[in-house]
């Protein structure tokens, strides 16, 4: 064991303690998986980092740096929120790009392009493999959010190295109001992220069916909130309940939805609410058909670990 720099950073919020809190140990060389996972299991937060230099594949590809990213229960290949907080923690350290304004991250999908936009950095979603779900596993998907058919718009299976359900909804509040079967989700095997719009369904007073007990509970809106998009993400499979913000989502959402022509070209979304957050994404897409998810990251605390 030695000590190690490490950082811990808040991604998608330009104010501390508001968005998704992520851990990164700077100094990944020597930890074995299981210290890696061990790691990641005790600090209970969604994603945790490690910092290792790249594969000489990457350096020949460009990479500045390789990061591995575990939740408590898993590895993942990719994840948005600590693609982003690790450029953050890396550049602070003293980390320099090999092009200004650039940085190309290795990691379990290869590599990944960002690039500073108007003060905040913004990852260029991986490619994105799409297709419509099962219908037995969406009905159990749908059964364990407590959402009926016709309050969804549309559904697909969405994998850009992370694998999610995707669901879009016709009303905010009534995405504010899930309060899910994390049990029969872990059963299922099944992340789920669910979005609506935020211009749908205005009023948010009645909810269909036998949703007449909630008709007229407050609304949990934010006022005059600016974004385009609400967002939860429900990854009981990989340990985390409810994530406060997922840059992986919101790129896979974002793919799918300005492709299907239910989202512009540039939004921005919502996701935390229902945690107390404030998590806000950017999203756009570019000439090319490339797409963008960008965020602000704040540091929250630095120093030493013993691993």
């Amino acid at each position: 064991m030695k000590t190690r720099a490490f950082q811990q950073v808040d991604v998608f919020t330009d104010t501390a303690f508001l968005g998704n809190p992520l851990a990164v140990v700077l100094d990944g060389e020597g930890l074995s998986d299981a210290q890696m996972q061990a790691f990641a299991r005790w600090t209970q937060l969604s994603e945790t980092t490690f910092v290792l230099p790249p594969t000489p594949e990457g350096a020949a590809g460009g990479a500045d740096y390789r990061v591995r990213i575990f939740t408590p229960g898993a590895e993942l290949p990719f994840a948005g929120h600590p693609t982003l907080g690790t450029a953050h923690a890396w550049l602070s350290a003293g980390g320099q790009p090999r092009q200004s304004g650039q940085l190309v991250q290795e990691c379990g999908v290869g590599l990944v392009s960002l690039k500073s936009v108007d003060g905040r950095w913004a990852f260029a979603a991986p490619p994105l493999q799409r297709q419509t779900p099962a219908p037995a596993l969406l009905a159990e998907v749908l059964a364990a959010l407590g959402l009926h058919a016709d309050e969804v718009l549309a559904a697909q299976d969405l994998n850009n190295g992370p694998h999610w359900l995707g669901l879009l909804i016709d009303s905010v509040d009534t995405l504010l109001a899930l309060e899910p079967d994390h049990a029969a989700l872990k059963r299922l095997n099944t992340k789920v992220g669910v979005a609506a719009k935020r211009e749908t369904n205005p009023s948010g007073l009645i909810r269909r069916a036998n949703r007449e007990a909630r008709a007229f509970a407050p609304s949990t809106r934010i006022a005059n909130d600016p974004t385009d998009l609400e967002v939860r993400a429900f990854a009981a499979p990989v340990g985390i309940a409810e994530d406060p913000v997922t840059g992986s989502l919101n790129a896979s959402l974002a793919q799918w939805l300005m492709a299907e022509g239910h989202m512009p070209a540039q939004y921005s979304a919502r996701q935390g609410t229902a945690l107390g957050r404030a998590g806000q994404v950017f999203l756009s897409q570019d000439d090319s058909g490339q797409v963008w998810v960008g965020g602000h990251v704040v540091g929250c605390i630095q120093g030493l670990v013993t691993l």
